[in-house]
Protein backbone atom coordinates (compact mmCIF):
# COMPACT_ATOMS: atom_id res chain seq x y z
CA UNK A 1 0.00 0.00 0.00
CA UNK A 2 1.12 3.64 -0.93
CA UNK A 3 2.06 6.09 1.74
CA UNK A 4 -0.56 8.99 1.94
CA UNK A 5 0.55 12.10 0.60
CA UNK A 6 0.07 14.93 2.73
CA UNK A 7 -1.06 18.65 1.55
CA UNK A 8 -2.33 21.71 2.27
CA UNK A 9 -3.75 22.02 -0.95
CA UNK A 10 -5.16 19.30 -3.76
CA UNK A 11 -6.04 20.80 -6.96
CA UNK A 12 -8.02 18.25 -8.94
CA UNK A 13 -8.12 19.08 -13.09
CA UNK A 14 -4.77 20.76 -14.73
CA UNK A 15 -6.93 22.60 -17.00
CA UNK A 16 -6.70 26.24 -17.43
CA UNK A 17 -8.11 27.02 -14.03
CA UNK A 18 -6.19 24.39 -12.39
CA UNK A 19 -3.03 25.90 -13.89
CA UNK A 20 -3.75 28.98 -12.89
CA UNK A 21 -4.03 28.75 -9.37
CA UNK A 22 -1.22 26.28 -9.53
CA UNK A 23 0.80 28.81 -10.48
CA UNK A 24 -0.31 31.20 -7.66
CA UNK A 25 0.05 28.23 -5.05
CA UNK A 26 4.00 27.79 -6.31
CA UNK A 27 4.41 31.53 -5.93
CA UNK A 28 3.37 31.53 -2.13
CA UNK A 29 5.44 28.32 -2.08
CA UNK A 30 2.27 26.45 -0.64
CA UNK A 31 2.23 22.73 -0.22
CA UNK A 32 0.22 21.34 -2.98
CA UNK A 33 -0.35 19.10 -5.92
CA UNK A 34 -2.55 18.98 -8.61
CA UNK A 35 -3.72 15.90 -10.40
CA UNK A 36 -4.95 15.63 -14.05
CA UNK A 37 -6.61 12.26 -15.18
CA UNK A 38 -5.16 12.85 -18.65
CA UNK A 39 -1.65 12.52 -19.85
CA UNK A 40 -1.48 16.03 -20.57
CA UNK A 41 -2.51 19.69 -19.29
CA UNK A 42 -5.42 21.06 -20.77
CA UNK A 43 -6.62 18.09 -22.24
CA UNK A 44 -10.41 18.86 -22.69
CA UNK A 45 -9.27 20.84 -25.27
CA UNK A 46 -8.06 18.13 -27.33
CA UNK A 47 -11.80 17.29 -27.79
CA UNK A 48 -14.12 20.37 -27.02
CA UNK A 49 -15.43 22.51 -29.30
CA UNK A 50 -15.53 19.24 -31.31
CA UNK A 51 -14.48 21.33 -34.06
CA UNK A 52 -11.38 22.69 -32.87
CA UNK A 53 -11.94 26.20 -33.41
CA UNK A 54 -11.88 28.77 -29.76
CA UNK A 55 -14.33 31.18 -29.82
CA UNK A 56 -12.34 33.47 -27.27
CA UNK A 57 -10.31 36.15 -29.30
CA UNK A 58 -6.66 36.14 -29.74
CA UNK A 59 -5.92 39.92 -30.53
CA UNK A 60 -2.36 40.37 -31.27
CA UNK A 61 -2.34 43.91 -32.45
CA UNK A 62 -4.01 46.16 -30.17
CA UNK A 63 -2.53 49.71 -31.01
CA UNK A 64 -1.29 49.59 -27.02
CA UNK A 65 2.31 47.88 -25.97
CA UNK A 66 1.06 47.42 -21.82
CA UNK A 67 0.74 44.16 -21.10
CA UNK A 68 -2.13 44.40 -18.99
CA UNK A 69 -4.16 46.82 -21.14
CA UNK A 70 -3.37 44.26 -23.80
CA UNK A 71 -5.11 41.19 -21.43
CA UNK A 72 -8.01 43.04 -22.67
CA UNK A 73 -8.30 41.35 -25.71
CA UNK A 74 -6.62 38.19 -25.39
CA UNK A 75 -8.97 35.92 -23.96
CA UNK A 76 -7.02 32.70 -23.84
CA UNK A 77 -3.58 33.39 -21.67
CA UNK A 78 -3.03 32.61 -17.91
CA UNK A 79 -2.09 35.46 -15.85
CA UNK A 80 1.85 35.05 -15.09
CA UNK A 81 5.04 37.66 -14.71
CA UNK A 82 6.11 36.32 -18.22
CA UNK A 83 6.30 37.82 -21.47
CA UNK A 84 6.54 34.41 -23.13
CA UNK A 85 3.60 32.74 -21.97
CA UNK A 86 1.32 34.04 -23.72
CA UNK A 87 -1.11 32.73 -26.44
CA UNK A 88 -0.12 35.06 -28.93
CA UNK A 89 3.42 33.56 -28.93
CA UNK A 90 1.38 30.22 -29.97
CA UNK A 91 -1.18 31.30 -32.58
CA UNK A 92 -1.98 34.42 -34.89
CA UNK A 93 -5.05 33.74 -35.34
CA UNK A 94 -7.89 35.33 -34.03
CA UNK A 95 -9.86 32.38 -32.97
CA UNK A 96 -6.90 30.02 -32.47
CA UNK A 97 -7.29 26.30 -32.97
CA UNK A 98 -7.40 24.13 -29.61
CA UNK A 99 -4.60 22.45 -30.36
CA UNK A 100 -2.35 25.71 -29.97
CA UNK A 101 -4.16 26.44 -26.89
CA UNK A 102 -3.20 22.99 -25.44
CA UNK A 103 0.36 23.21 -26.33
CA UNK A 104 0.25 26.57 -24.49
CA UNK A 105 -0.78 25.15 -21.47
CA UNK A 106 1.48 21.87 -21.77
CA UNK A 107 4.43 24.93 -21.99
CA UNK A 108 3.08 27.13 -19.39
CA UNK A 109 3.10 24.07 -16.69
CA UNK A 110 6.80 23.13 -17.83
CA UNK A 111 7.89 26.79 -18.00
CA UNK A 112 6.42 27.22 -13.51
CA UNK A 113 7.59 24.11 -12.22
CA UNK A 114 3.87 23.19 -11.35
CA UNK A 115 3.40 20.06 -9.46
CA UNK A 116 1.50 17.62 -11.75
CA UNK A 117 0.50 14.46 -11.26
CA UNK A 118 -0.86 13.18 -15.00
CA UNK A 119 -2.74 9.71 -15.03
CA UNK A 120 -4.00 10.11 -11.54
CA UNK A 121 -7.92 9.87 -12.48
CA UNK A 122 -9.53 10.36 -8.89
CA UNK A 123 -12.09 7.96 -7.69
CA UNK A 124 -13.41 9.37 -4.44
CA UNK A 125 -13.62 12.08 -2.04
CA UNK A 126 -14.27 11.78 1.81
CA UNK A 127 -13.60 14.12 4.52
CA UNK A 128 -13.14 14.01 8.34
CA UNK A 129 -10.80 16.85 9.77
CA UNK A 130 -9.39 16.55 6.06
CA UNK A 131 -10.38 15.31 3.01
CA UNK A 132 -9.45 11.80 1.76
CA UNK A 133 -8.86 11.63 -1.86
CA UNK A 134 -8.28 8.33 -3.88
CA UNK A 135 -7.22 8.11 -7.31
CA UNK A 136 -7.14 5.10 -9.84
CA UNK A 137 -4.06 3.64 -8.79
CA UNK A 138 -5.24 3.64 -5.37
CA UNK A 139 -2.92 6.34 -4.15
CA UNK A 140 -4.32 8.21 -0.84
CA UNK A 141 -3.92 11.98 -0.80
CA UNK A 142 -4.88 13.99 2.37
CA UNK A 143 -4.93 17.62 2.17
CA UNK A 144 -6.41 20.26 4.49
CA UNK A 145 -8.24 22.11 1.32
CA UNK A 146 -9.42 20.85 -1.96
CA UNK A 147 -9.75 22.68 -5.02
CA UNK A 148 -12.16 21.42 -7.67
CA UNK A 149 -10.97 22.45 -11.37
CA UNK A 150 -12.62 19.53 -13.18
CA UNK A 151 -15.11 22.20 -15.14
CA UNK A 152 -18.16 20.10 -16.45
CA UNK A 153 -16.72 16.75 -16.84
CA UNK A 154 -20.59 15.39 -17.82
CA UNK A 155 -23.25 16.34 -19.97
CA UNK A 156 -26.29 17.97 -19.29
CA UNK A 157 -29.16 15.98 -20.24
CA UNK A 158 -33.28 17.47 -20.05
CA UNK A 159 -35.45 15.42 -19.19
CA UNK A 160 -37.35 14.23 -21.82
CA UNK A 161 -38.80 11.33 -23.07
CA UNK A 162 -36.98 9.20 -25.24
CA UNK A 163 -34.25 11.91 -24.96
CA UNK A 164 -31.67 8.79 -24.76
CA UNK A 165 -32.80 8.10 -28.04
CA UNK A 166 -30.45 10.91 -29.77
CA UNK A 167 -26.79 11.53 -30.12
CA UNK A 168 -24.92 13.96 -28.22
CA UNK A 169 -22.70 16.67 -29.18
CA UNK A 170 -20.07 14.39 -27.31
CA UNK A 171 -19.35 11.75 -29.35
CA UNK A 172 -21.60 12.48 -32.93
CA UNK A 173 -19.72 12.65 -36.01
CA UNK A 174 -18.03 15.80 -37.15
CA UNK A 175 -17.95 14.90 -41.13
CA UNK A 176 -20.48 16.34 -43.07
CA UNK A 177 -20.99 14.52 -45.38
CA UNK A 178 -22.22 11.66 -42.73
CA UNK A 179 -25.59 13.85 -42.84
CA UNK A 180 -26.00 14.23 -46.75
CA UNK A 181 -29.44 14.68 -47.40
CA UNK A 182 -30.82 14.17 -44.01
CA UNK A 183 -33.21 15.99 -41.82
CA UNK A 184 -31.76 16.72 -38.71
CA UNK A 185 -32.68 18.26 -34.98
CA UNK A 186 -30.59 20.10 -32.91
CA UNK A 187 -31.60 20.24 -29.04
CA UNK A 188 -29.76 23.74 -27.92
CA UNK A 189 -29.77 27.30 -28.75
CA UNK A 190 -26.16 27.45 -27.10
CA UNK A 191 -23.09 28.09 -29.09
CA UNK A 192 -22.19 24.24 -29.27
CA UNK A 193 -25.89 23.76 -31.21
CA UNK A 194 -25.06 26.38 -34.00
CA UNK A 195 -21.39 25.23 -34.47
CA UNK A 196 -22.65 21.79 -35.13
CA UNK A 197 -25.59 23.59 -37.20
CA UNK A 198 -23.07 25.70 -39.11
CA UNK A 199 -21.17 22.53 -39.62
CA UNK A 200 -23.86 20.76 -41.68
CA UNK A 201 -25.85 23.51 -43.42
CA UNK A 202 -23.53 22.46 -46.59
CA UNK A 203 -24.84 18.84 -46.57
CA UNK A 204 -27.97 18.34 -44.41
CA UNK A 205 -31.27 18.91 -46.50
CA UNK A 206 -32.78 20.78 -43.21
CA UNK A 207 -32.17 21.63 -40.02
CA UNK A 208 -34.31 22.34 -37.27
CA UNK A 209 -32.82 24.25 -33.99
CA UNK A 210 -34.99 24.07 -30.97
CA UNK A 211 -35.21 24.71 -27.45
CA UNK A 212 -38.18 26.07 -25.08
CA UNK A 213 -36.26 29.98 -25.34
CA UNK A 214 -35.44 32.47 -27.82
CA UNK A 215 -32.14 32.82 -29.07
CA UNK A 216 -29.88 35.41 -26.74
CA UNK A 217 -27.10 37.55 -28.77
CA UNK A 218 -24.07 37.83 -27.04
CA UNK A 219 -23.87 41.82 -28.99
CA UNK A 220 -27.02 42.66 -27.34
CA UNK A 221 -26.38 41.25 -23.69
CA UNK A 222 -22.73 41.53 -23.54
CA UNK A 223 -22.24 37.90 -22.80
CA UNK A 224 -20.24 35.97 -24.46
CA UNK A 225 -21.67 32.51 -23.47
CA UNK A 226 -24.80 33.94 -25.10
CA UNK A 227 -24.93 33.15 -29.24
CA UNK A 228 -21.65 34.93 -30.64
CA UNK A 229 -21.35 36.27 -34.46
CA UNK A 230 -18.89 33.39 -34.97
CA UNK A 231 -21.66 30.82 -34.56
CA UNK A 232 -24.72 32.14 -35.93
CA UNK A 233 -23.95 32.14 -39.99
CA UNK A 234 -26.88 29.38 -39.51
CA UNK A 235 -29.05 32.15 -38.72
CA UNK A 236 -28.64 34.19 -42.56
CA UNK A 237 -29.74 30.28 -44.21
CA UNK A 238 -33.01 30.48 -41.19
CA UNK A 239 -34.29 34.55 -41.96
CA UNK A 240 -33.32 34.05 -46.15
CA UNK A 241 -35.64 31.04 -46.91
CA UNK A 242 -33.01 28.55 -46.75
CA UNK A 243 -34.91 25.38 -45.31
CA UNK A 244 -33.53 25.81 -41.87
CA UNK A 245 -35.68 26.85 -38.95
CA UNK A 246 -35.05 28.28 -35.79
CA UNK A 247 -37.52 26.84 -33.46
CA UNK A 248 -39.28 27.95 -29.73
CA UNK A 249 -41.15 24.82 -28.24
CA UNK A 250 -40.61 22.56 -25.64
CA UNK A 251 -39.89 19.06 -26.67
CA UNK A 252 -42.65 16.48 -25.43
CA UNK A 253 -41.50 13.49 -26.59
CA UNK A 254 -38.64 11.81 -28.88
CA UNK A 255 -39.74 8.33 -30.87
CA UNK A 256 -37.74 6.40 -33.23
CA UNK A 257 -40.13 3.89 -35.44
CA UNK A 258 -38.80 2.37 -39.18
CA UNK A 259 -35.62 4.07 -39.35
CA UNK A 260 -37.03 7.86 -38.40
CA UNK A 261 -37.00 9.74 -35.53
CA UNK A 262 -40.83 11.37 -34.45
CA UNK A 263 -40.44 14.53 -32.19
CA UNK A 264 -43.54 15.94 -30.65
CA UNK A 265 -43.54 19.86 -30.23
CA UNK A 266 -45.23 22.45 -28.23
CA UNK A 267 -44.62 25.57 -29.89
CA UNK A 268 -43.92 28.77 -27.57
CA UNK A 269 -45.32 31.45 -30.17
CA UNK A 270 -48.30 29.48 -31.86
CA UNK A 271 -51.11 29.66 -29.74
CA UNK A 272 -50.16 26.35 -28.05
CA UNK A 273 -49.97 24.74 -31.10
CA UNK A 274 -48.78 20.84 -31.42
CA UNK A 275 -46.78 19.36 -33.84
CA UNK A 276 -45.18 16.30 -34.89
CA UNK A 277 -41.78 16.44 -37.23
CA UNK A 278 -39.93 13.59 -38.90
CA UNK A 279 -36.01 13.74 -38.69
CA UNK A 280 -33.08 11.55 -39.57
CA UNK A 281 -30.95 12.48 -36.90
CA UNK A 282 -31.56 14.13 -33.17
CA UNK A 283 -28.49 15.69 -31.63
CA UNK A 284 -28.50 16.70 -28.43
CA UNK A 285 -26.36 19.98 -27.69
CA UNK A 286 -27.98 21.26 -24.03
CA UNK A 287 -24.39 21.63 -22.75
CA UNK A 288 -22.44 20.22 -19.91
CA UNK A 289 -22.70 19.58 -15.94
CA UNK A 290 -20.46 19.30 -12.78
CA UNK A 291 -20.16 15.61 -12.17
CA UNK A 292 -20.53 14.97 -8.54
CA UNK A 293 -20.36 11.30 -8.11
CA UNK A 294 -16.98 11.41 -6.38
CA UNK A 295 -18.01 12.62 -3.23
CA UNK A 296 -19.39 10.75 -0.48
CA UNK A 297 -21.92 11.53 1.43
CA UNK A 298 -19.76 13.27 3.74
CA UNK A 299 -18.51 15.95 1.70
CA UNK A 300 -20.73 16.08 -0.93
CA UNK A 301 -21.59 19.88 -2.21
CA UNK A 302 -24.57 21.32 -2.58
CA UNK A 303 -25.40 21.94 -6.26
CA UNK A 304 -27.79 24.35 -7.81
CA UNK A 305 -28.94 26.06 -11.37
CA UNK A 306 -30.85 22.65 -12.52
CA UNK A 307 -28.14 20.85 -10.45
CA UNK A 308 -25.13 21.45 -13.02
CA UNK A 309 -23.05 23.79 -10.68
CA UNK A 310 -21.90 23.41 -6.76
CA UNK A 311 -23.62 25.90 -5.12
CA UNK A 312 -20.81 28.65 -3.51
CA UNK A 313 -20.35 31.40 -1.20
CA UNK A 314 -18.15 34.75 -2.21
CA UNK A 315 -15.06 33.26 -1.52
CA UNK A 316 -16.14 29.99 -4.18
CA UNK A 317 -16.40 28.15 -1.23
CA UNK A 318 -19.08 25.01 -0.92
CA UNK A 319 -21.82 26.10 0.81
CA UNK A 320 -22.46 23.37 2.93
CA UNK A 321 -18.77 21.44 3.03
CA UNK A 322 -15.71 23.31 4.63
CA UNK A 323 -12.63 24.20 3.14
CA UNK A 324 -14.08 22.82 -0.60
CA UNK A 325 -13.38 25.26 -3.14
CA UNK A 326 -14.15 25.87 -6.91
CA UNK A 327 -12.03 27.34 -9.53
CA UNK A 328 -12.76 27.83 -13.41
CA UNK A 329 -16.30 27.42 -15.26
CA UNK A 330 -17.50 26.22 -12.16
CA UNK A 331 -17.56 29.43 -10.57
CA UNK A 332 -19.85 30.42 -13.18
CA UNK A 333 -22.90 29.46 -10.62
CA UNK A 334 -21.49 32.88 -9.03
CA UNK A 335 -22.70 35.26 -12.36
CA UNK A 336 -24.44 32.82 -13.91
CA UNK A 337 -25.12 33.83 -18.09
CA UNK A 338 -24.42 37.93 -16.61
CA UNK A 339 -20.21 37.92 -16.13
CA UNK A 340 -17.69 36.10 -17.55
CA UNK A 341 -16.17 34.11 -14.88
CA UNK A 342 -17.18 30.51 -16.81
CA UNK A 343 -14.46 31.68 -19.61
CA UNK A 344 -10.49 31.82 -19.13
CA UNK A 345 -10.35 35.71 -19.51
CA UNK A 346 -13.21 35.92 -16.57
CA UNK A 347 -12.11 33.06 -14.03
CA UNK A 348 -8.42 34.04 -14.17
CA UNK A 349 -9.03 37.14 -12.41
CA UNK A 350 -11.31 35.27 -9.76
CA UNK A 351 -8.36 32.75 -9.22
CA UNK A 352 -6.15 35.68 -8.40
CA UNK A 353 -8.54 37.21 -6.23
CA UNK A 354 -9.36 33.25 -4.50
CA UNK A 355 -5.30 33.05 -4.02
CA UNK A 356 -5.11 36.00 -1.91
CA UNK A 357 -8.51 35.09 -0.24
CA UNK A 358 -7.07 31.70 0.66
CA UNK A 359 -3.59 33.34 2.04
CA UNK A 360 -5.61 36.08 4.08
CA UNK A 361 -7.68 33.23 5.57
CA UNK A 362 -5.26 30.30 6.30
CA UNK A 363 -1.72 32.47 6.33
CA UNK A 364 -2.84 35.38 7.85
CA UNK A 365 -0.93 37.20 5.02
CA UNK A 366 -2.57 40.64 4.20
CA UNK A 367 -4.88 41.08 1.10
CA UNK A 368 -2.33 43.17 -0.92
CA UNK A 369 -3.06 46.87 -0.90
CA UNK A 370 -1.82 49.97 -1.33
CA UNK A 371 -2.10 52.96 0.98
CA UNK A 372 -2.39 56.81 -0.22
CA UNK A 373 -2.50 59.95 1.40
CA UNK A 374 -6.31 60.87 1.33
CA UNK A 375 -6.61 63.61 -0.68
CA UNK A 376 -9.23 63.66 -3.43
CA UNK A 377 -6.11 64.25 -6.05
CA UNK A 378 -4.48 61.24 -5.00
CA UNK A 379 -7.74 59.39 -5.11
CA UNK A 380 -8.75 60.55 -8.25
CA UNK A 381 -5.35 59.71 -10.37
CA UNK A 382 -5.29 56.37 -8.65
CA UNK A 383 -8.87 55.69 -9.87
CA UNK A 384 -8.04 57.18 -13.58
CA UNK A 385 -4.61 55.24 -13.80
CA UNK A 386 -6.83 51.91 -12.91
CA UNK A 387 -9.50 52.46 -15.13
CA UNK A 388 -7.65 53.20 -18.19
CA UNK A 389 -5.26 49.78 -17.61
CA UNK A 390 -7.02 47.39 -15.62
CA UNK A 391 -8.17 44.10 -17.58
CA UNK A 392 -9.54 42.41 -14.56
CA UNK A 393 -12.38 45.56 -14.39
CA UNK A 394 -12.42 45.46 -18.55
CA UNK A 395 -13.26 41.38 -18.39
CA UNK A 396 -14.98 41.14 -15.09
CA UNK A 397 -17.71 44.17 -15.75
CA UNK A 398 -19.16 44.84 -12.24
CA UNK A 399 -18.23 41.49 -10.93
CA UNK A 400 -14.69 42.50 -9.80
CA UNK A 401 -13.79 46.01 -8.35
CA UNK A 402 -11.30 48.20 -6.75
CA UNK A 403 -12.14 48.90 -3.44
CA UNK A 404 -10.78 52.34 -1.58
CA UNK A 405 -11.21 52.78 1.96
CA UNK A 406 -11.17 55.68 3.68
CA UNK A 407 -9.38 55.32 7.52
CA UNK A 408 -9.13 57.55 10.61
CA UNK A 409 -5.46 58.45 10.03
CA UNK A 410 -5.85 60.38 6.56
CA UNK A 411 -4.88 57.65 4.62
CA UNK A 412 -6.36 55.84 2.12
CA UNK A 413 -6.32 51.69 1.38
CA UNK A 414 -6.54 50.72 -2.40
CA UNK A 415 -7.05 47.58 -3.50
CA UNK A 416 -7.13 45.93 -6.83
CA UNK A 417 -9.95 43.32 -8.94
CA UNK A 418 -11.64 42.12 -5.55
CA UNK A 419 -15.11 40.31 -6.24
CA UNK A 420 -17.64 42.94 -5.40
CA UNK A 421 -19.76 40.46 -3.70
CA UNK A 422 -16.69 39.46 -1.12
CA UNK A 423 -16.24 43.03 -0.20
CA UNK A 424 -20.00 43.02 1.10
CA UNK A 425 -19.75 39.85 2.68
CA UNK A 426 -16.58 40.29 4.29
CA UNK A 427 -15.51 42.76 6.99
CA UNK A 428 -13.81 44.79 4.17
CA UNK A 429 -17.78 45.96 3.44
CA UNK A 430 -18.21 46.73 7.30
CA UNK A 431 -16.17 49.62 6.55
CA UNK A 432 -17.73 53.15 7.52
CA UNK A 433 -16.62 55.21 4.18
CA UNK A 434 -15.42 53.02 1.22
CA UNK A 435 -16.11 53.46 -2.46
CA UNK A 436 -16.08 50.77 -5.13
CA UNK A 437 -14.79 51.16 -8.46
CA UNK A 438 -16.01 48.84 -11.21
CA UNK A 439 -16.68 49.12 -15.02
CA UNK A 440 -19.72 48.65 -16.27
CA UNK A 441 -22.17 49.05 -19.23
CA UNK A 442 -25.59 50.50 -19.23
CA UNK A 443 -27.55 47.65 -19.73
CA UNK A 444 -31.01 48.60 -19.07
CA UNK A 445 -30.05 51.33 -21.81
CA UNK A 446 -28.97 48.61 -24.23
CA UNK A 447 -32.27 45.84 -23.00
CA UNK A 448 -34.52 48.78 -23.74
CA UNK A 449 -33.36 49.59 -27.14
CA UNK A 450 -34.89 47.41 -29.90
CA UNK A 451 -32.15 47.09 -32.37
CA UNK A 452 -28.40 46.65 -30.15
CA UNK A 453 -26.47 48.54 -33.40
CA UNK A 454 -28.69 51.55 -32.98
CA UNK A 455 -28.90 52.23 -29.13
CA UNK A 456 -29.10 56.02 -28.76
CA UNK A 457 -25.92 57.59 -26.87
CA UNK A 458 -25.53 60.82 -25.17
CA UNK A 459 -23.26 63.16 -26.23
CA UNK A 460 -19.79 63.07 -24.95
CA UNK A 461 -19.58 66.22 -23.16
CA UNK A 462 -22.78 65.85 -21.48
CA UNK A 463 -21.68 65.17 -18.06
CA UNK A 464 -24.69 65.68 -16.18
CA UNK A 465 -26.25 62.79 -18.06
CA UNK A 466 -23.47 60.37 -17.36
CA UNK A 467 -25.46 58.23 -15.72
CA UNK A 468 -27.16 57.20 -19.07
CA UNK A 469 -23.91 55.78 -21.02
CA UNK A 470 -24.82 52.70 -22.84
CA UNK A 471 -21.24 51.83 -23.18
CA UNK A 472 -18.74 50.73 -21.01
CA UNK A 473 -17.40 53.62 -18.21
CA UNK A 474 -16.42 53.56 -14.91
CA UNK A 475 -18.98 53.84 -11.88
CA UNK A 476 -17.80 54.67 -8.60
CA UNK A 477 -20.36 54.11 -5.29
CA UNK A 478 -19.64 55.23 -1.95
CA UNK A 479 -21.05 53.15 0.78
CA UNK A 480 -21.43 53.15 4.44
CA UNK A 481 -21.68 49.31 5.67
CA UNK A 482 -24.10 48.09 3.41
CA UNK A 483 -25.74 51.37 2.82
CA UNK A 484 -24.84 52.78 -0.60
CA UNK A 485 -24.33 56.82 0.01
CA UNK A 486 -23.72 58.08 -3.08
CA UNK A 487 -22.74 56.95 -7.29
CA UNK A 488 -20.82 58.80 -9.67
CA UNK A 489 -21.03 57.49 -13.63
CA UNK A 490 -17.79 59.00 -15.66
CA UNK A 491 -19.06 59.37 -18.85
CA UNK A 492 -18.70 57.00 -21.55
CA UNK A 493 -15.81 57.59 -24.09
CA UNK A 494 -15.73 55.68 -27.65
CA UNK A 495 -12.38 54.41 -27.31
CA UNK A 496 -12.55 53.73 -23.71
CA UNK A 497 -10.01 56.09 -22.57
CA UNK A 498 -10.78 58.36 -19.69
CA UNK A 499 -8.30 61.03 -19.55
CA UNK A 500 -9.91 64.50 -20.69
CA UNK A 501 -10.76 66.90 -18.08
CA UNK A 502 -14.81 65.56 -18.82
CA UNK A 503 -13.89 62.78 -17.37
CA UNK A 504 -11.26 64.03 -14.88
CA UNK A 505 -13.04 67.07 -13.64
CA UNK A 506 -16.41 65.99 -12.40
CA UNK A 507 -14.56 62.93 -10.27
CA UNK A 508 -12.68 65.34 -8.53
CA UNK A 509 -15.58 67.60 -7.26
CA UNK A 510 -17.75 64.52 -6.20
CA UNK A 511 -14.63 63.65 -4.37
CA UNK A 512 -14.38 66.82 -2.94
CA UNK A 513 -17.55 67.01 -1.94
CA UNK A 514 -17.69 63.65 -0.17
CA UNK A 515 -14.34 63.91 1.39
CA UNK A 516 -15.14 67.36 2.27
CA UNK A 517 -16.53 66.59 6.15
CA UNK A 518 -14.79 63.78 7.18
CA UNK A 519 -10.92 65.89 5.93
CA UNK A 520 -12.69 68.61 8.58
CA UNK A 521 -13.50 66.70 11.30
CA UNK A 522 -9.96 64.84 11.17
CA UNK A 523 -8.18 68.54 10.98
CA UNK A 524 -10.28 69.28 14.09
CA UNK A 525 -9.12 66.25 15.89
Amino acid sequence: MNNTVELEYLIIGAGPAGLQLGYFLEKAKRNYLILEGGSKAGNFFSKFPRHKKLISINKVYTGYSDSEINLRWDWNSLLSDSEEMLLKNYSREYFPHTDDLVRYLEDFANHFNLKIKYNSQVVKIAKNDKFMVIDNTGQVYSASRLIVATGFSKPYIPEIPGMELAENYTDVSVDPEDFANQRVLILGKGNSGFETADNLVATASLIHIASPTPIEMAWKSKYVGHLRGVNNNFLDTYQLKSQNVVLDADVNKIEFKEGKYIVTFTYAHADGEVEKLLYDRVIVCTGFRFDDSIFDASCKPELTINDRYPNQTSEWESTNVKDLYFVGVLTHMRDYKKKQSGFIHGFRYNIRALSQILEYKYHHQEIPCNTINLTAENIVQSIIERVNKSSALWQQTGFLCDLVVINNEKKAKYYNDIPVDYVHDSELGQQEHYYIVTLEFGLDIIFASPDPFAVERIHKDDIEQASLSSGIHPIIRRFRGSELIAEHHIIEDIDSEWLEDVHINPLLEFFYCQLSKEISSLTVA
